[in-house]
């Protein structure tokens, strides 16, 4: 049932990369349509199959079902098939689809970045990890600490990627997969309160990165304005639209009182537990990154005039533009004091008094 509705996610969401029809369109849906098929066909669905020939079922079940019916050699190339199958996760080297899709209209980026697509990736692999492995028994994977060390490369080199960039959208695509890679980092660390951190984020994440891809949009639309450096003073002429940006751009960083905030907290706290000090590390290097490509852009807008008079005197985007990104702004604060059902949802699943 995953497998099945997962590509039909793929498909049904390829026509909206290719929207505009162009050739540019057309290059990235393909790279995008190219590379989610060849990993979910290649090594997702075979890893399904192999795990009903080692266990006898492929239902999710609590503390796994395949402990017991394989050799840790086996289980590591296992687990390597599943965190590279489900490429909407968006893991290197399979994450080059994410900023191809950039081609896509602002309102679809921040449906694949924020909401649909890449939440299906590592909502299913946090799945794999706790109902198809099973947390005790991935602790017994030697191997299981080099997907650890992978998956923190992708945190960082996201990161460095994303501060490298000009465009908007490209510096918010690379933050995508930095984040995203910190949901399968949480899930990898095998503590109860790092599943806990994994889980959260993906509604924390979800909140924060629609509000981003919502300023961008209502920037495109009234300004007609694309990059970094086209920014300067810019939050003096859509005060609404920047400051939405700001909060979304500190949960991204992990500052209080924002979203972001509880769920680092609780990555951590988890990776505390087990003395992992290369996952703190990763955690804490990659918040400085995300502060050094997040808050020069606050800068511009706030603390530095305009280079010259917009061609159009513009303000705000159309009223139903800023409410949608003021709200989900909102919900991004909001979460940070409302996040108990949340949490206690998760609490039960990983089995947390």
């Amino acid at each position: 049932t995953l497998f099945v509705f997962y590509e039909v996610l793929t498909l049904s969401t390829y026509p909206l990369v290719s929207h505009a029809g162009d050739r540019r369109a057309m290059e990235g849906a393909r790279k995008y349509l190219g590379i989610l098929l060849g990993t979910s066909i290649g090594l997702l669905l075979p890893a399904i199959i192999w795990t009903y020939q080692l266990a006898g079922t492929v239902e999710f079940t609590p503390g796994g079902v395949i402990s017991g019916h394989t050799t840790p050699l086996e289980a590591t190339l296992l687990l390597a098939m599943f965190v590279l199958g489900i490429g909407k996760a968006a893991v290197m080297p399979v994450h080059r689809w994410l900023p191809a899709a950039m081609v896509a209209p602002t309102p679809v980026s921040a449906l694949l970045h924020a909401v649909a697509v890449v939440k299906a990736g590592v909502f299913s692999l946090v799945k794999v990890v706790i109902y198809i492995f099973g947390v005790s028994y991935m602790a017994e994977i030697p191997a299981e600490k080099v997907l650890v060390y992978a998956v923190g490369f992708t945190i960082i080199a996201g990161s460095i990627v994303a501060l490298r960039q000009d465009n908007i959208k490209r510096m918010l695509a690379y933050s995508t997969i930095s984040q995203l890679s910190y949901i399968v980092l949480a899930a990898l660390v095998l503590t109860p309160l790092a599943e806990i951190g994994a889980a959260v984020h993906i509604v924390a994440h979800a909140v924060a990165k629609i509000t981003l891809f919502f300023t961008a949009g209502a920037i495109y639309v009234a300004a007609n304005k694309t990059q970094v450096s086209q920014l300067n003073g810019i939050g003096y002429r859509m005060p609404w639209t920047m400051t939405a940006f700001a909060i979304g751009a500190l949960s991204m960083i992990g500052v209080p009182p924002t979203a972001g905030f509880v769920t680092k907290w609780y990555m951590i706290a988890g990776a505390f537990q087990n003395d992992l000090h290369f996952v703190m590390v990763v955690l804490l290097l990659s918040t400085a990154l995300n502060a050094a490509y997040f808050l020069p852009i606050i800068h511009r807008a706030f603390f530095r005039s305009e280079d010259q008079p917009p061609k159009v005197d513009h303000g705000e985007a159309p009223w139903p533009m800023v409410s949608a990104l003021v709200l989900t702004a909102a919900l991004t604060l909001l979460f940070f004091i409302f996040n108990g059902p949340v949490v206690d949802l998760e609490k039960v699943i990983v089995d947390l008094p």
